[in-house]
């Protein structure tokens, strides 16, 4: 049996996954893709700890709590869909967000409090995106003219209250399990 990862990541209100779910309708109708992430999956990862025991997680959930405990929610809109892998045959396929100073502050964040605690994480530049599917299938090889076609002209904007830690469960699904939820601050 896989042993199960966990990461830290903003949840997603439900009305910005409908919204989500609302934007890809059009894409998921070309049928481009293997395999499309379940809408109760979508969220912004912030650290990925990978496999881990029981007191490292507890010692990352006091120090992210810690660490985040004076900053406030925050709006995020969505922005246009993008891709990471092969430029003919990309394997992620996501849904970016609008610039956010909140965001990169709470990934910081939770990304210093996670090393804090023991965790060796990915030292890639943090690019917030939600994976919407994976693996190209289409007819022919991808085209970033043909993905920008589904873009939207306009997204609203959402209120995002959580930090939540999940495990996954890739006999799942949904695969992601919350584990652990930290509420930021009530802005007036």
């Amino acid at each position: 049996m896989l042993q199960p990862h966990y990461f830290f990541a903003l949840s997603l209100p439900s009305e910005m996954k409908e919204e989500i779910v609302e934007l890809t309708a059009p894409l998921k109708e070309e049928d481009p893709l293997r395999k499309w992430v379940h809408p109760e999956d979508y969220h912004i990862t912030l650290a990925f700890l990978g496999q881990s025991s029981g007191e490292g997680l507890s010692n990352a959930i006091t120090l992210v709590e810690q660490s985040i405990k004076t900053i406030g929610c925050f709006t995020l809109s969505l922005s246009g869909f993008g891709t990471f892998g092969n430029r003919e045959a990309p394997r992620i396929f996501w849904m970016g967000v609008q610039p956010s100073p909140r965001l990169h502050q709470i990934r910081e964040k939770v990304f210093e409090a996670s090393e804090e605690a023991g965790f060796q994480l990915d030292q890639k530049p943090f690019s917030p995106h939600i994976t919407i599917g994976r693996k190209w299938k289409g007819p022919s090889s991808f085209s970033k003219e043909w993905l920008s076609g589904f873009n939207p002209e306009n997204t609203r904007l959402h209120q995002i209250k959580e930090v939540v830690l999940y495990q996954t469960h890739m006999d799942r699904t949904p695969k992601y399990e919350a584990i652990h939820t930290i509420q930021m601050k009530d802005m007036p």
